[in-house]
């Protein structure tokens, strides 16, 4: 009697032990496995609303933002991609656009946001072209992963072309060659300044996607812009 008593309560800590450490992992790999110390994780990267906050909290936009990341503890998970799609890119042009809005002598600004560019055309009296193109650039890198290349243009005859790719298939066929051709009709148009040493003023490496384009169009562009 006594040792079917020790087995069934050993049997029983097993038991509740396993529980527990399935409900630890629960809590601390929720969905992805690699998050932990998150309000809510499953709240937008930009979250709109400034009032009644998410669980019931206000003021959400007076908190400051904490997450902790783990690997995986699962041996051959392998989902350290998973969060480069996870951009809503309409929702981050829209962010783009109304920051621009902010820039002096800047309105009417079109934003195109691909997998890794943004595109923006907008209407300008400014008197500076390279300022302004330099500040509504600089807006746009502040939101965006810093991956991103940015390319603008205040030659609003473009903006049909920008606005054509809003419905297109970004795993199009002809998406990429139609996006370069159109780079390359912006980048007649002032860019700023560079972005550092090494990076262009689209914030490109030496060597990348569209940087032998930009050699060719900015010489020539900062030739017209010092012109005016």
């Amino acid at each position: 009697m006594k040792k079917s008593l020790i087995i069934l309560g050993i049997s029983s800590i097993a038991a509740l032990t396993a529980c527990q450490n399935n409900a630890a992992k629960e809590d601390i790999y929720e969905e992805t496995g690699h998050t932990i110390n998150v309000n809510d994780q499953r709240a937008d990267l930009y979250n709109r609303d400034m009032g009644n906050g998410r669980n019931g909290r206000n003021n959400i936009g007076e908190d400051f933002g904490y997450v902790r990341h783990q690997k995986s503890p699962i041996m051959g998970d392998n989902v350290s991609a998973d969060h480069y799609a996870a951009i809503d890119r309409e929702q981050v042009a829209d962010i783009i656009g109304k920051y621009c809005t902010e820039v002096p002598n800047v309105d009417d600004i079109s934003t195109l946001v691909t997998d890794e560019e943004v595109l923006i055309v907008y209407n300008t009296d400014t008197k500076n072209r390279n300022q302004t193109a330099d500040q509504v650039k600089k807006m746009a890198m502040s939101v965006v992963p810093r991956w991103y290349h940015v390319y603008v243009s205040d030659d609003t005859s473009l903006r049909k072309n920008v606005e054509n790719y809003a419905t297109v298939d970004s795993d199009g066929r002809n998406a990429e060659n139609g996006i370069n051709q159109l780079i390359k009709q912006m980048l007649k148009s002032p860019q700023g300044e560079r972005m550092s040493e090494s990076e262009n003023e689209n914030g490109e490496m030496q060597g990348e996607r569209n940087d032998d384009i930009d050699k060719d169009d900015l010489g020539e562009t900062v030739k017209k812009a010092g012109n005016r």
